[in-house]
């Protein structure tokens, strides 16, 4: 691994683009509080939100406006953007602005849309299905490597326990760190209850605090974090984003953690 990719990685934003201007702000707060930290930052935000429950969900600004929109802040702001992918045919439209294009929980088998992002040779992050054991993850990540490209994230979001419920089984994190690659912990999206309120997704952000702490003793290299002003008014996972103002507090927490562990070491 580069040194960059040793360093702690916090990939932070909204869950989907609402705006412009709410989206630029939401980047430079974040810019401004990772500047001094010893910690590599990645914004993420998402275009559009394909896999929403209902049809009647707002999914985004969409590719084109969205696409340009992240441009954006990554000319601006000179910060490193993800977004996720959800068909082969969006890959030549982001490629030339993502810096880690994200194959999507519930796409992480879909074999034609992982090797075309991997042809890109950008980072490619896998998330990990809710349906997908840790051991099994092996096999997706040999499709990124199948290209030639070994520039490869694998995050933990949580694994289905019932119909409406997921659950962090934190030994994945030790058995996904056999492949050698990054593990990021996806700390909102592992708080989801799917479809629990009528056709929308609830949730439970007050684990957040004391999952990640969790994650961060057992070795991730990285958390996954959604963030809003003001999360119950946030047009997608309004249960799960932690609010942007408690972020400092949590990044400084995890960062106690990791200088705890590597005392140790």
């Amino acid at each position: 691994m580069s040194k960059v990719e040793k360093e702690l990685t916090f990939i932070i934003g909204p869950c989907v683009i609402e705006n412009k201007s709410q989206t630029m702000d939401i980047a430079s707060y974040l810019k401004d509080l990772f500047l001094n930290l010893p910690v590599r930052f990645i914004f993420k935000a998402s275009f559009d939100k394909a896999n929403r429950t209902s049809i009647k969900s707002p999914r985004g600004v969409g590719l084109t406006k969205g696409i340009k929109i992240l441009g954006e802040i990554k000319s601006k702001l000179k910060v490193p953007i993800l977004s996720d992918v959800h068909c082969v045919s969006q890959i030549k439209d982001v490629k030339d602005v993502l810096d880690i294009i994200q194959i999507p929980a519930f796409l992480c088998r879909q074999t034609d849309l992982i090797v075309e992002a991997a042809k890109t040779k950008k980072i490619v992050n896998i998330k990990k299905g809710q349906f997908v054991s840790p051991a099994d993850i092996k096999h997706i990540v040999e499709k990124v490597e199948a290209t030639g490209n070994k520039k490869i994230f694998i995050t933990e979001r949580g694994s289905c326990f019932g119909y409406n419920s997921l659950v962090v089984d934190f030994r994945s994190f030790l058995i996904m760190k056999k492949y050698g690659y990054p593990i990021i912990y996806d700390v909102t999206h592992s708080l989801q209850s799917p479809s629990s309120k009528g056709g929308v997704s609830g949730g439970d952000r007050e684990f957040a605090f004391g999952l990640a702490k969790a994650a961060a003793a057992c070795g991730v290299d990285g958390l996954f974090i959604e963030t809003h002003p003001k999360p119950s008014q946030a047009l997608s996972d309004a249960y799960t984003s932690l609010p942007l103002a408690k972020i400092e507090n949590l990044v400084k927490s995890i960062l106690r953690i990791k200088e705890a562990i590597d005392e140790e070491k």
